[in-house]
């Protein structure tokens, strides 16, 4: 059984808002101070899912998939520390996009290209642009059925079974295999690798992909981006002086209703 897991290098969530910087013309974030990416957590655990269908299973061979313009290897090699048997990099500068469907497209041609899947996961969105509409679209391409926000994953000889989150407590869902699954956070964060999995992984070189392989053709996105910006929050803290704390309190409540325009009591 293959199960090939989508992967998405992205910036660091964590990054403070004073290290980013806008590229209006390209209308995409990036990192005015230099720092490494991460791979996207949903997609860490769509990759922890995997990792544990196999414990259950035995016989099942893991695939880390990305597209990018450009990838640091020693972030995407993780993958393969944590017990990934193969990475494969798409790699080409139209890959750098906001365009859900160029990228459901291009995941649907490298998976062919690959000799397809059995099962195929993904975190539920991605933490840069957080459409999360990427595996519904790669299941269309593919013409598989798509289940979605998983906290759990089995598989039952050629059916795969999730159990997911509601409102009101939890829902079981199936579908036949070959699927589409996105994986939520709820399933709990990637395994760490062992440092002697890490020394190892330095000797693996992933596969890359030039686009025009897979017979790709990048065209004009269907949607367009109007505007971006980076919301930045200020904090600022006024002192009343008083004669004594009713004094106070009236000159905050003054203070208050002029600026939300409110009637001077």
């Amino acid at each position: 059984m293959r199960v090939v897991v989508c992967l998405k290098q992205v910036v660091d969530p964590l990054t403070p808002a004073t290290d980013l910087a806008l590229d209006q013309a390209a209308t995409k974030i990036r990192q005015a101070v230099p720092g490494p990416p991460v791979i996207n957590g949903y997609d860490e655990q769509a990759l922890e899912a995997a990792l544990r269908l196999r414990e259950s299973l035995g016989d099942l061979e893991i695939v880390g998939l990305s597209l990018g313009e450009k990838f640091d290897t020693d972030v995407m090699k993780r993958s393969i520390a944590v017990g990934a048997d193969k990475l494969v990099l798409v790699q080409d500068p139209s890959l750098d996009t906001w365009d859900s469907r160029l990228v459901a497209t291009t995941l649907a041609a490298a998976i062919r290209h690959l000799g397809g899947a059995d099962l195929v996961l993904c975190g539920r969105q991605a933490s840069d642009w957080d459409h999360g509409v990427v595996p519904i679209l790669l299941a269309d391409a593919l013409g598989m059925p798509c289940l979605t926000l998983a906290r759990a994953v089995a598989v039952q000889g050629q059916t795969v079974e999730i159990d997911r989150v509601i409102s009101d407590g939890t829902q079981l869902m199936s579908a036949d295999l070959p699927a589409v699954v996105t994986v939520t956070s709820e399933l709990g964060d990637l395994r760490l690798p062992t440092a002697r999995a890490r020394l190892a992984t330095a000797r693996v070189q992933p596969t890359v992909i030039p686009l025009a392989e897979l017979g790709v053709q990048p065209a004009p996105a269907r949607t367009v981006t109007g505007d971006l910006s980076i919301p930045l929050v200020g904090r600022a803290c006024t002192y009343f002086d008083a004669a004594d704390p009713a004094a106070a309190g009236r000159a905050l409540a003054e203070a208050i209703l002029a600026a939300t325009g409110g009637a001077s009591a």
